[in-house]
């Protein structure tokens, strides 16, 4: 199953729907930088990857609008890491 990650303007999210259970990226945009100030999957997505996934489709939502990324989450920076993106 393809699962798309929604940047949810309105609401400043990312969103990433698996089975009706959203996982979600909140930031804000300074200039030309996102901050990710928080991601959080609810307890069933917990463990699935989901939050991984999200985090792939907020990086290329970054990179498709030219925005450098400051991860202000915790797991955000963590994500950057381990993928070489920080």
């Amino acid at each position: 199953m393809h699962q798309t990650v929604i940047d949810n303007t309105g609401a400043n999210r990312f969103e990433l729907d698996v089975d009706g259970q959203i996982a979600h990226a909140d930031y804000r945009v300074t200039d030309d930088t996102l901050y990710i100030d928080y991601v959080e999957a609810p307890p069933a997505l917990r463990g699935t990857g989901a939050a991984g996934r999200l985090m792939e489709g907020v990086m290329t939502a970054a990179a498709e609008k030219g925005y450098a990324v400051v991860p202000v989450c915790g797991y955000a920076a963590a994500w950057m890491r381990r993928h070489r993106k920080l």
